[in-house]
């Protein structure tokens, strides 16, 4: 299911999340099972289907990691089950880094400076990849879709990484 023609939106990387949003209510509006209290055993499997439908492709196309991999899966690459691994060695290096510096949190006693420091570090970073990952998108050419599934490959990790980064500041403060 392409959910940009679902949400009648262009096929872009670059989503207008207010009309993303307002789409959606308009389509939940149409296709709600409460609409179809009244209607056929069917009716209301068909609404419910819709409905999963509408609100799967919204969290597909507010989010723009889930959204880059959508857009690559209905280009033919579908990486959202892979779990290959990134063999650009600058970013390796830049991970056993950041590894180091998550496990230094625990022992630190500048934690919180550490801590503020891998916020900075992870955004800069992320927000590099995701202009990369836009233009690579918006381009048709093959090699580029190879190198957008890499760029993706890298937030996923990252978003890994955020993820151990909360649990060490909860850890840190509980």
């Amino acid at each position: 299911m392409n959910y940009f023609e679902l949400f009648d939106l262009p096929q872009s990387f670059d989503v207008d999340t207010a009309e993303l949003a307002s789409r959606y209510r308009e389509l939940q509006r149409a296709v709600h099972p409460d609409k179809f209290a009244g209607g056929s055993e069917q009716e209301m499997l068909l609404a419910v289907q819709k409905t999963a439908q509408v609100n799967d492709g919204f969290q597909t196309l507010k989010d723009p990691l889930r959204r880059a991999e959508h857009m690559l899966a209905l280009a033919g690459l579908d990486i959202s089950h892979e779990t290959a691994t990134v063999r650009d060695t600058g970013f390796l290096m830049q991970q056993m880094e950041w590894r180091e510096a998550l496990e230094e949190i625990a022992h630190s006693a500048k934690a919180d400076a550490l801590i503020d420091e891998l916020h900075t570090s992870f955004a800069a970073y992320q927000r590099d990849i995701f202009a990369h990952l836009a233009s690579l998108l918006a381009s048709d050419a093959p090699a580029n879709k190879a190198n957008a599934a890499d760029q993706i490959r890298k937030l996923k990790f990252m978003a890994k990484l955020q993820d151990e980064l909360a649990r060490a500041e909860d850890a840190l403060f509980e």
